[in-house]
């Protein structure tokens, strides 16, 4: 999919990967030297935080990061349009997600067509017209000729989001061994590493795969 994608280097065309995280902060005091790690199944939850994040392919930033306590329909709808304030020169946004219900909205799909300026009239969600399914919003937001271009990433395929990488560099480095003693030290430090990472580590990764029918 991401090898498919149109003129990548071009500032009139951006794209990027997403993906939502929700970790729980159940953080234990670091061991002490010579201690052997061991899994307690009783762990205590303190909470939760989702993260919504995108990462720009071509040069492996991650944009706009937002955090809060839900990922809804009207959580990913701020992110993209959070994301779309972010450049007004920016001609078509390309934005790679997985197919959740969230990201097929009907929010979604008339931001989109209030902000290309479409005439055409959507329907009724559940009843007609492009509002009327998943499947009929999802072909509207994958429309190329749009400003805000979606690409689904077919089930069981989140691998093939580059975001994905990201995440495991994010769990290795940070979350991993981390210790954090609150929901908002854990927000802070996780937008601090962001904020590192894009100043002195972010580059596109090396993608190889073209697509081609995997086989055992």
């Amino acid at each position: 999919m991401l090898v498919s994608l149109p003129n990548q280097g071009n500032l009139r065309n951006i794209h990027l990967d997403f993906e939502e995280l929700t970790t729980n902060f159940a953080s234990e005091p670091p061991l002490a030297p010579g201690k052997v790690e061991r899994r307690e199944f009783e762990y205590v939850r303190h909470g939760t935080r989702s993260f919504i994040l995108s990462r720009n392919v071509v040069t492996g930033q991650v944009v706009a990061p937002a955090c809060g306590p839900t990922r809804t329909e009207a959580d990913f709808l701020a992110h993209v349009q959070a994301l779309v304030a972010t450049s007004s020169e920016v001609k078509r946004w390309h934005i790679v997600c997985d197919c959740l219900n969230t990201h097929q909205s009907t929010s979604l799909v008339e931001w989109v067509a209030t902000r290309d300026g479409l005439q055409e009239e959507l329907g009724a969600k559940g009843k007609s017209g492009i509002l009327a399914s998943m499947a009929s919003r999802a072909a509207f937001l994958t429309d190329p000729t749009h400003s805000v271009v979606f690409h689904y990433t077919p089930k069981h395929s989140s691998w093939m989001n580059q975001i994905e990488i990201w995440l495991s560099i994010l769990v290795r480095k940070l979350l991993k061994r981390g210790s954090f003693t609150s929901i908002d030290d854990l927000q802070t430090k996780v937008l601090a590493f962001i904020e590192y990472y894009n100043r002195t580590m972010a580059k596109p990764f090396q993608w190889t795969y073209l697509g081609k029918a995997l086989t055992v």
